[in-house]
């Protein structure tokens, strides 16, 4: 499996780039935003990919982040969503307040997503809620400073694609707000504070 290419971009389209490496020009499919972000680099550029493979194809997505194709693989885990669905959906909103919506069950915000109808967002809520909450459990090791709720819930926030200064300070402020929490609370409120500063910005 190809995890990652670095190289130049030589063409970009309609939610695909070119990038070449060594000589070979490889076509990656990307969701909005990525290939935004990719656009404005200078030189060469790194892109996380999965790669699909079909009877009559073989085709590269790729992202700008590790969080955004973590995010990927689990949609396309999700029954009915398939990479195309799955590009969609991380073109129309970010991958925190995405990951937001899935464990505030905030369907709303979901189906403001094109392509995603009420039965389309309870499916994501239900089939991923689960899956978010191990993924977090999953980092939990990765840092200890003494204080576990805290660690935990940094490290949960970075693994959904957060920077993790602003992790730290997002937790750091809940816990001082809220005093006592579990894991799952604290994440929750840092979520939610996020996705004020989203609306806000």
């Amino acid at each position: 499996m190809i995890s990652h290419l670095r190289g130049e971009v030589t063409q970009t389209g309609e939610g695909f780039l070119v990038l070449d490496v060594g000589g070979v020009g490889y076509r990656v499919y990307m969701p909005v935003p990525d290939l935004h972000d990719l656009q404005e680099v200078k030189g060469q550029v790194t892109v996380f990919t999965h790669l699909a493979v079909r009877e009559d194809a073989l085709t590269l997505y790729g992202f700008a982040g590790p969080g955004s194709l973590e995010m990927f693989r689990l949609l396309i885990s999700v029954n009915r969503v398939g990479p195309v669905l799955a590009l969609t959906i991380l073109s129309g909103i970010s991958v925190p307040e995405f990951a937001a919506a899935i464990l505030d069950e905030d369907e709303k915000v979901l189906v403001r997503i094109p392509g995603i109808g009420q039965k389309s967002a309870k499916r994501l809520i239900v089939e991923l809620k689960d899956k978010l909450k191990k993924k977090a459990l999953l980092v939990m090791a990765d840092e200890r400073r003494g204080d576990p709720v805290r660690d935990d819930a940094v490290a949960a926030l970075v693994s959904l694609g957060f920077q993790r200064k602003e992790s730290v300070a997002a937790v750091e402020n809940v816990l001082k707000s809220a005093g006592k929490s579990t894991v799952e609370s604290v994440i929750k409120a840092a979520l939610m504070t996020f996705r004020s500063a989203e609306k806000d910005s």
